[in-house]
């Protein structure tokens, strides 16, 4: 009873979330607007064509929002660690290392390939190739710490390389890399929207699958195995499904800080509960809630000015994320 109350009201949240974000931006839409809307009738074009990036920008969010808060939730389950993201692999490192090759990698070659399809094949591709050599090394190691561990060189490499290829580039070509670096919600076209959409939610879906999983790992690898678990199975399968959340995230958006950290502790505080048949949903609403209110800011509503969605998400979850540290200290 208790959750069903909770979910409600993130629920109406959600919605009042999402009224607001539509409604605000360079151009505030007057209450009238809504008015015309609710009544089926016809908007000026402008204000049609406002609302249909607008509505494209909120469903590029939701899916965002949603797909990093379920794998920094799976990442934190597999390897017990509350302060493990979902970036924590190295497959958006990896993401990123792809799209600077075409980038950076371009300017020094003085051609161009560079497009918005290009960089989010580059950025997959990039993914992809990490997350096939993080099973490898899952398979060899059988190991999440040790995992974990070489996760975390995989980004340091992945940066290294980009620091290199960015001191021999271009001014412009660098500018182009660092402002795909900040995270960009904006500018996704319908068909982008429906292939992120329809592999995430599947994505998401499967992970629905391993609830029991997720519960028996948290309390160790001996209690999962006393549940039945295939331990081995069952971190292989869900960081799998965690990397392909990231990877097709950072492909079309690129990398989008806090969101998968922050949030698994905001559900878990609010629902005290660790149980995954409740985090699941809770993270999917409150990731999404999260990263909706974070662009509603960033685009500043009533002036042209837009601001990267990577410095309002890190505004919000870094202080965030040091206090629920220093309250479980």
């Amino acid at each position: 009873m208790i959750y069903s109350r909770k979910f409600s009201i993130l629920i109406l949240l959600l919605f009042l979330s999402v009224l607001i974000n539509l409604s605000l931006g360079s151009v505030i839409f007057p209450l009238h607007i809504w008015e015309k809307i609710w009544r089926g009738q016809n908007l000026d074009a402008g204000f049609r064509q406002i609302l249909l990036y607008r509505l494209a920008k909120l469903l590029t969010t939701l899916i965002t929002g949603a797909s990093l808060a379920v794998s920094g939730l799976i990442m934190q389950s597999v390897f017990r660690n509350p302060i493990v993201g979902p970036y924590v692999l190295g497959t958006s490192a990896a993401g990123g290392l792809g799209v600077a090759i075409l980038i950076l990698g371009s300017a020094i070659g003085e051609y161009s390939l560079v497009g918005s399809m290009s960089i989010a094949l580059s950025a997959a591709i990039g993914s992809v190739i990490s997350l096939l050599g993080i099973i490898i090394l899952y398979q060899k190691l059988k190991s999440p710490v040790n995992l974990l561990i070489a996760g975390l060189m995989l980004g340091i490499f992945s940066g290294a390389l980009i620091n290199i290829l960015s001191y021999f580039t271009q001014a412009d070509a660098l500018q182009k890399f660092v402002f795909w670096s900040m995270g960009n919600l904006g500018n996704q076209s319908w068909e982008h929207i429906i292939l992120m959409g329809s592999i995430n939610t599947l994505t998401i879906f499967i992970s629905l699958f391993f609830i029991k999983d997720l519960n028996g790992l948290l309390l160790g690898e001996n209690y999962a195995k006393s549940m039945g678990i295939n331990v081995y199975r069952s971190n292989l399968v869900l960081i799998i499904l965690s990397g392909i959340l990231v990877g097709i995230v950072t492909a079309f958006v690129g990398p989008v800080a806090f969101i998968g950290l922050a949030v698994p502790h905001i559900a878990r505080l609010y629902f005290k509960t660790h149980l995954h048949q409740v985090l699941i949903p809770a993270v999917i609403l409150i990731g999404s809630i999260l990263l909706v209110i974070c662009d509603t800011i960033a685009q500043v509503p009533g002036s042209s000015l837009s601001m990267p969605i990577n410095s309002i998400t890190a505004l919000f979850g870094a202080p965030l994320v040091t206090y629920l540290i220093m309250k479980k200290a």
